[in-house]
């Protein structure tokens, strides 16, 4: 069943400058720290190296983009005040659009496949925004999509973001986060051997796998998929998985899969108790998707060589916390199937790299 599309009034911000606005989120977006963490997998001692993204304004890695867009679309005057954002999303960048939009003055729309955490829907409807969602049976995440372009032509004043195909989404990464992480680990002297995240809209490993092309060409970047729904590898939807925000039944546009070195694919329950390991024995609340990131590095690793006694540099991040997955299978029991990893790794210390420094502008 569709949900109603039911859109929120416009807020009292709405006549304030957008840029000083702009400017204002600006400071409470990026420059997070990350995390060190070191692990035996194997009789190998390596060490993660994961940018902490549950610290940017709405508790993901997607303010990032987020921002990135809305500050494009105003100076290139696709977006103006008082026009409606609509987007379709998986939950956190529905989150972040909706806590900028209406820190500017926007009403929010969000259209989101009805399967996504209460987490999601209740954090949604807190910033004020209009929420549709829709059943598989109503068209999922690309239906979503489809709503939200049927509101554009329908009604005007509308401001699409396009995640999947918006450049700027890449652009947001490949100006700030990934600089970031590069400066965090060059603080250490530390040279990155492979970074790889999960493919929601694909923005961050592209941004990666840019920025890198240039500042770090020999680091080797890798795509994450679920190994229940291997979008990424057959080029079309296929199975059903559990980690939220990534593999959204399609490969988005802006993913250029020859600029990778590769696919790797890892388990949702696999990614369910490396995240409830991180929690329960680092003290560090992350969501599926960290979790998932997590055992790809690990992966990873495994592919770098080096010569002996030397031990990869591997980098990724946590896109957000266990906060948005209280209601999910994150908290539930969960077996242990053959060929899982988490079992065989072991974690042994946390420390932080520190914050960057560094400003989009």
């Amino acid at each position: 069943m569709t949900a109603p599309l039911s859109l929120p009034p416009t807020g009292p911000g709405a006549g304030c400058p957008a840029q000083r606005r702009l400017r204002a989120l600006g400071e409470a977006i990026g420059n997070t720290p990350a995390f060190a963490i070191t692990y035996r997998f194997r009789g190998r001692t390596a060490t993660v190296f994961a940018k902490a993204e549950h610290g940017n304004l709405s508790g993901s890695i997607k303010d990032r983009m987020a921002l990135h867009i809305l500050r494009t679309a105003y100076a290139a005057g696709l977006l103006h005040p008082g026009d409606t954002l609509a987007e379709a999303t998986s939950g956190n960048a529905g989150i972040a659009f909706a806590a900028l939009g209406r820190a500017l003055g926007h009403p929010v729309s969000i259209c989101m496949p009805d399967w996504m955490s209460q987490e999601r829907r209740d954090l949604l409807a807190s910033y004020g925004a209009g929420l549709c969602l829709l059943s598989r049976e109503a068209g999922g995440f690309l239906g979503s999509i489809r709503r939200t372009e049927e509101m554009a032509a329908a009604e005007g004043s509308v401001f699409l973001p396009r995640q999947f195909e918006n450049a700027a989404n890449v652009e947001a990464h490949r100006l700030g986060t990934a600089p970031e992480l590069l400066a965090q680990l060059a603080a250490r002297g530390l040279p990155l051997d492979a970074f790889v995240a999960g493919v929601g809209t694909g923005g961050t490993v592209m941004g990666f796998a840019r920025a890198l092309r240039t500042g770090s060409p020999g680091t080797r970047v890798w795509a994450v998929e679920p190994a229940e729904s291997p979008t990424l590898t057959t080029g079309h939807k296929v199975g059903s998985h559990r980690i939220q925000g990534v593999s959204d039944e399609f490969i988005p546009a802006i993913v250029r899969l020859p600029e990778l070195a590769g696919v790797l694919a890892v388990s949702d329950g696999d990614s369910i108790l490396m995240a409830r390991k991180l929690a329960a024995t680092l003290g560090l609340g992350l969501g599926i998707s960290s979790g998932c990131n997590f055992l790809a590095s690990v992966l990873a690793a495994e592919h770098v060589s080096l010569p002996a006694g030397e031990a990869p540099v591997v980098a990724t991040v946590f896109p957000d916390d266990n906060k948005k997955y209280l209601s999910t299978a994150l908290l539930r029991e969960e077996p242990v199937r053959a060929g899982y990893l988490t079992p065989e790794i072991e974690l042994l210390d946390l420390d932080l790299l520190p914050r960057p420094n560094l400003r989009v502008q």
